[in-house]
């Protein structure tokens, strides 16, 4: 009997999430639709330039979010992350927990320092430029890992950014590992094209090969997936993407996702909506995706209730969901899966 529908890894970010204009993104120096690693003299600076812009603040992180998603929909899910002894890592502890996610927070005392921050500046055009203060979870280890807790997990979830973190990287591929000896499904995200372009040797061992135990789920959007493939042919990149995962998830905004199996290609249309903020839909996609493959769903059918999960997602500003939202959500895929089985 699993405990955990999915079990986690990845880095505790406080989101600031700011609506810019394009001259103030320009202005502050920050490349547009990438993640960016700061230091916190460049975080102090980056402030100065959204003073005055109200900020939404929400617990984040790429696999944060998707756990969070998980609970909403009703899954198990666990979350090993690292926070610092301050009133943003009380804030994100509380925030997991409120959400139903465990983590290994509630049984640790957080070390002195400063938690990190995403600051999340929004364009008109609804993209998300992100520039990230690690703090604390820039030296998450192997200690935040619970192995009786991964044994009895359904999927195995690391977050793609930790591949540029030594220590982050090395706690990933021990609990990939402990996943594999107990026979748990393995899943990754490509996460952003930066950590494709500096930190590809980390991806490669989280996706890992036949003899360190291949991927049962990959995630990537469709930028990352040329990116990471060397190439803009969506039919090449599918044949190479389909060789690293026994499911990939290739999602393309508005164009929907693709879902590969093998030389099988499934599309899945997207839900027509009017884009406001990009920011936090991929981890929606992830975390719907993983909740209703582990609830017993086609691989198709967790497309469909994963595109409409990101839609809400990107209608809206903040990286979150809320409840009745995702309940709504949850109660129409339910009816469509019971009138299509």
């Amino acid at each position: 009997m699993s405990h955990y529908d999915v079990y986690a890894i990845g880095n505790a970010l406080v989101d600031s999430q700011y609506e810019v204009s394009d001259a103030q993104l320009n202005a502050a120096g920050v490349e547009k639709r990438h993640m960016t690693l700061i230091d916190a003299a460049r975080r102090t600076e980056l402030l100065s330039h959204v003073y005055g812009v109200p900020a939404h603040r929400t617990g984040g992180g790429s696999a944060g979010n998707t756990v969070v998603a998980v609970a909403q929909l009703g899954g198990k899910a666990f979350y090993s992350c690292r926070v610092a002894d301050d009133e943003l890592g009380d804030f994100y502890t509380q925030d997991l927990l409120s959400h139903g996610v465990a983590t290994n927070l509630a049984h640790t005392r957080a070390p002195e320092g400063q938690t990190g921050v995403c600051l999340v500046m929004v364009t008109p055009d609804a993209e998300r430029s992100m520039s990230t203060f690690l703090g604390a979870t820039a030296d998450i280890d192997a200690t935040s890992l619970h192995p009786h807790d991964i044994a009895k997990s359904k999927v195995y979830y690391m977050e793609g950014y930790l591949a540029a973190s030594p220590t982050g990287l090395d706690a990933a591929l021990k609990g990939r590992q402990m996943a594999v000896d107990a026979g748990v499904a393995l899943a990754t995200t490509l996460s952003d094209m930066t950590m494709i372009n500096f930190c590809r040797p980390g991806l490669d061992a989280m996706v890992g090969s036949p003899e360190t135990g291949t991927l049962d789920y990959l995630f990537c959007n469709e930028e990352e997936a040329q990116v990471w493939c060397g190439s803009t042919d969506l039919a090449q990149i599918c044949r190479q993407l389909s060789q690293q995962a026994r499911v990939v998830c290739l999602t393309r905004s508005a164009k929907g996702c693709l879902v590969l199996e093998g030389d099988k290609v499934i599309e899945v249309p997207a839900v027509k909506v009017k884009a406001v903020d990009t920011n936090g839909a991929g981890d929606m996609f992830a975390g719907a995706f993983l909740y209703a493959v582990t609830h017993g769903h086609s691989h198709a059918q967790a497309a469909l209730l994963a595109n409409q999960c990101a839609a809400k997602v990107v209608s809206q500003v903040g990286n979150r969901l809320s409840q009745q939202d995702v309940n709504a959500l949850k109660s129409a895929f339910e009816k469509h899966a019971l009138l299509h089985a």
